[in-house]
C-alpha cells in the first residue's frame, strides 16, 4: 500500500488551500456589498456632500455622450438627495480642494493620466466587459487635494459607476418607474479606499416587454406618444440603473422600435444599452413592420426573395450600433414554421441569413453577435440533434411557466457563443394567460437561474416582464443575481427582501415589509389570479378556501397599517410595489370564495346564498375602484392604464375583453304556503 502519511499531508494542504480560497472570496463579496458612504466625516474620507456645498462632477467632452448624459443624471441625483446641485464641468479642470473625476479609459485623457501615473488601480478592470471602479485619491492632479474616480472599463462602466454612487446615496433604481422617494442627507462621505463589484459573471443581461397592450400600450401613448425615444430613455435608464445592458423591445403590432422612431436605436446605442429582437423576428426586424409591408407570404420556401431583401433592410439599418442579432425562422408571428420539423430548411435559412449579416457588415459573419432562440416548438429541431454554427449563442427557455425545459450537455460547454436563457414573468399562452401582476417568487427564479449558471449558461439572461410595472421586485432581483450569481446563495434570500424594501422606504419598516413581499408572491405563486373560479379552493376540506380568504387579508390588513404609517413621501411607492397587490389580490381571492360559497348554498337552497351573491357583486365592484384608483389617483395620475390588464372571468387560455363578473345564484324563501324555493341564475350582469 506503501506511506499513507505523504497523500495524508497532501490531504491537509489541500484543505488549507480550500479554506484560504473560500476565505478570500467571502471577504471580497462582504467589501463588495458593504457600503463605501459614511454620512460621518473620517480620516481620508471624501466629501461628497459638506458644509452644504457637494463637490464638483468634472468630465472630459472626449468622453462618450451616454456617459456625459448620465453625468447629468448623477447631477441630478445628488440635487435629490441633498437639495445641493453639485457643478458639472467638461475638461478645464477647477480649482477645487475636492473634484469628482468621471471618465472611461482610452476616452478620457485626464483617467488615462491617472493611469499614466498609476493613481487608479486601473489593471483591475481594463479590458473587462462592462467593469467599473470607485477610487479616492490624495492630490491626483495639480491643485486638487483630493478626488473621487469613477472609472469604467466601456462607456457602460462608467455609467453603471455613476449609477451605482446614486444609488449607494440613497436614489432607488425605481426612483421614476415606481416614486420612490430620494433618501435625504445633509452631509455624504466617501470612505477612503477601491470598490468595484467585478466583471459580472452573465455578459448581456436585459427584459423582454411583451403582452403590452392594452396596459403599457395605452400608458406609453398617453404619457410620450407611443413607444418613441421619449418612452425608451426612461426604460434604457431602469435597466442601466440595474446593472442591465440588453433588451428586446416592445413588439406585439403595432410597435416597431426601429421604423415607429429612428431616434430609438441611435438612443439605446449612446446610452449602451444593446438591442435584439424577439425569438421570431429575425435580423433586427420587427414583425410589425412585416405586417405593414407584407409582400407574400412569411414563408422561405415560397417567398425567399422578399424575406432576405425584408432582412437585409433589418442589418443595412442596424449599421454599428451595438446589437446581437436574432438567427432561425418561426412561423408567421409568434407560431411554429410547419407542422414538421423542418431540419434541413431551418439550417438553409440560418446558413443564408449569415450571408446577409456578413455580405451588410462586411466582415466575416462571426464577428457579428447571434442568438438562436430554442423556444416553444424550435426545442424539437435541437432536440433531433440541429445545432448551428459555433460563434451563434443557443438561447434555452423555461417552459413559459418558470421551469428551465433543457440545459446545455457538456460536450457543448466549449462552443465560443455559449448558452443563453429566456425566463418569464409574464405569458400569454395554455393552460392560462398570467400578465396583470406579479405572480413569481424570486426563490424559484434563484433556483432556476442558478441551476442555468451551474451548468454553464453564461451569455444571456433574458426575462419576458410585459408591462415592467407591476414586475419591479422580481427585475431587480433577476438582474442583480445576473451580475453574480455566486454572490447570491439560497440563504441569503430572506435578506435581499428586506435589503430591497430598505432601498425603497428606508429601515423603519423594511422587516415587516420584506415578510409581506414574500407571502404576497408565495400566496398568488398557489393560483394566479387569473386562473381563479369559484371552485378553485375546497369549502369544506380543512377549511382550504377560508385559509386562503384569512391569509390574504390579514397580509393586507398588515400592509395598510404600515401605509398608514409612512410618511405621505412615501406612500405612492408603497402602494405600487406592496399595498395595491396585496389588496386586491385580497380582494379577487375573497370574490371568487364567496362565488363558491354562493353555487353551494344556493344548491342546497340556503337564503345565504344571497348574501353571498350581495358579496360577489360588492367584491367585483370593488376591484373596479382600486384599479380607478390606482389609474386617476395615484401619484395624480401618473399611471393610468398600466393596471388595465383583464383578469376576471377567463373562460381558457386568452384573456376575455372584459372583466365578467363570476355567476351567482339567487334563492327565493319558502313560502308561508310552503310552495318551496326557486333558483334564479344571474350570469355576468357586472361586466367592464
Amino acid at each position: 500500500m506503501g506511506n499513507p502519511f505523504p497523500l495524508y499531508r497532501k490531504g491537509i494542504i489541500y484543505v488549507i488551500i480550500i479554506f484560504l480560497a473560500l476565505f478570500t472570496f467571502s471577504i471580497s463579496i462582504v467589501s463588495a456589498s458593504e457600503s463605501y458612504i459614511s454620512s460621518e466625516d473620517g480620516p481620508g474620507y471624501f466629501p461628497l456632500l459638506d458644509k452644504g456645498k457637494s463637490a464638483t462632477l468634472f468630465l472630459s467632452s472626449q468622453d462618450y455622450p451616454g456617459v456625459l448624459k448620465v453625468a447629468a443624471h448623477l447631477q441630478t441625483d445628488i440635487n435629490r438627495v441633498s437639495g445641493t446641485m453639485p457643478e458639472l464641468i467638461m475638461d478645464k479642470i477647477p480649482k477645487e480642494n475636492a473634484l469628482v473625476i468621471i471618465g472611461t479609459i482610452g476616452k478620457s485623457p485626464v483617467i488615462d493620466q491617472l493611469i499614466k501615473e498609476q493613481k487608479i488601480d486601473a489593471d483591475k478592470i481594463i479590458n473587462r466587459w462592462d467593469t467599473y471602479a470607485l477610487q479616492t485619491v490624495d492630490e491626483p492632479l495639480p491643485g486638487i487635494s483630493q478626488a473621487l474616480v469613477i472609472f469604467g472599463a466601456n462607456k457602460r462602466g462608467t455609467i453603471y459607476g455613476m449609477y451605482d454612487l446614486s444609488a449607494q446615496i440613497g436614489v432607488s433604481p425605481w426612483h421614476w418607474w415606481a416614486d420612490v422617494p430620494a433618501k435625504q442627507r445633509k452631509t455624504i462621505y466617501v470612505k477612503p479606499g477601491f470598490y468595484s463589484p467585478g466583471e459580472p459573471k452573465v455578459k448581456y443581461r436585459g427584459i423582454l416587454i411583451n403582452d403590452e397592450a392594452p396596459a403599457l400600450t395605452n400608458w406609453a401613448k398617453e404619457t410620450f406618444g407611443g413607444f418613441n425615444h421619449k418612452f425608451y430613455e426612461k426604460v434604457f435608464e431602469l435597466i442601466l440603473r440595474n446593472k442591465g445592458n440588453y433588451l428586446w423591445p416592445a413588439m406585439w403590432p403595432p410597435s416597431a422600435f426601429w421604423a415607429d422612431d429612428p431616434e430609438n436605436a441611435r438612443l439605446a446605442d449612446e446610452l449602451g444599452v444593446v438591442m435584439a429582437t424577439s425569438h421570431h423576428e429575425p435580423l433586427m426586424r420587427s414583425h410589425a413592420e412585416w405586417n405593414r409591408e407584407r409582400d407574400g407570404e412569411w414563408n422561405y420556401e415560397t417567398n425567399k426573395e422578399t424575406l432576405q431583401k425584408f432582412w437585409r433592410g433589418g442589418m443595412e439599418r442596424m449599421g454599428n450600433y451595438e446589437s446581437v442579432v436574432t438567427v432561425g425562422m418561426r412561423g408567421d408571428g409568434d407560431e411554429a414554421m410547419s407542422e414538421n420539423t423542418a431540419v434541413d430548411l431551418l439550417k438553409t435559412i440560418i446558413a443564408d441569413q449569415r450571408k446577409i449579416i456578413a455580405d451588410v457588415t462586411g466582415k466575416p459573419a462571426e464577428e457579428t453577435p447571434q442568438v438562436w432562440a430554442i423556444y416553444k416548438e424550435v426545442q424539437d429541431y435541437y432536440d433531433k440533434g440541429m445545432r448551428v454554427p459555433d460563434d451563434i449563442t443557443v438561447l434555452l427557455c423555461d417552459d413559459n411557466w418558470g421551469n428551465i425545459r433543457i440545459l446545455p450537455k457538456k460536450e457543448d460547454l466549449k462552443r465560443k457563443g455559449g448558452f443563453g436563457i429566456y425566463y418569464h414573468f409574464d405569458f400569454v399562452g395554455g393552460p392560462v394567460s398570467y400578465r396583470w401582476l406579479n405572480v413569481t417568487q424570486i426563490e424559484r427564479v434563484w433556483e432556476q437561474m442558478n441551476l442555468a449558471y451551474q451548468w454553464g449558461v453564461k451569455q444571456i439572461w433574458l426575462v419576458n416582464v410585459g408591462d415592467i410595472k407591476p414586475m419591479e421586485l422580481p427585475i431587480s432581483f433577476f438582474l442583480d443575481f445576473a451580475w453574480n450569481p455566486e454572490a447570491i446563495k439560497a440563504g441569503d434570500l430572506p435578506q435581499y427582501y428586506i435589503d430591497w424594501a430598505e432601498q425603497q422606504f428606508g429601515n423603519d419598516h423594511a422587516k415587516e415589509i420584506a415578510e409581506i413581499l414574500s407571502l404576497y408572491t408565495k400566496y398568488n405563486a398557489r393560483r394566479t389570479p387569473e386562473m381563479l373560479k369559484p371552485d378553485t379552493y375546497s369549502l369544506i376540506n380543512y377549511r382550504e378556501a377560508d385559509t386562503i380568504v384569512d391569509d390574504y387579508k390579514k397580509l393586507a390588513e398588515k400592509s395598510k397599517k404600515i401605509y398608514d404609517a409612512l410618511p405621505e413621501s412615501h406612500r405612492a411607492a408603497f402602494y405600487q410595489l406592496v399595498h395595491f397587490p396585496v389588496e386586491i389580490c385580497s380582494n379577487i381571492n375573497e370574490m371568487y370564495v364567496a362565488a363558491g360559497k354562493n353555487n353551494f348554498y344556493g344548491i342546497q337552497g340556503r337564503a345565504s346564498a344571497n348574501y353571498y351573491a350581495e358579496k360577489v357583486k360588492e367584491l367585483f365592484i370593488n376591484d373596479a375602484e382600486l384599479t380607478r384608483y390606482y389609474h386617476e389617483e395615484l401619484a395624480g395620475g401618473k399611471w393610468n392604464h398600466m393596471m388595465s390588464q383583464t383578469h376576471i372571468g377567463y373562460t381558457y387560455w386568452n384573456n376575455p375583453p372584459v372583466n365578467k363578473m363570476p355567476a351567482v345564484s339567487w334563492v327565493h324563501t319558502p313560502t308561508p304556503a310552503g310552495l318551496g324555493y326557486v333558483i334564479e341564475n344571474n350570469q355576468n350582469f357586472f361586466n367592464r
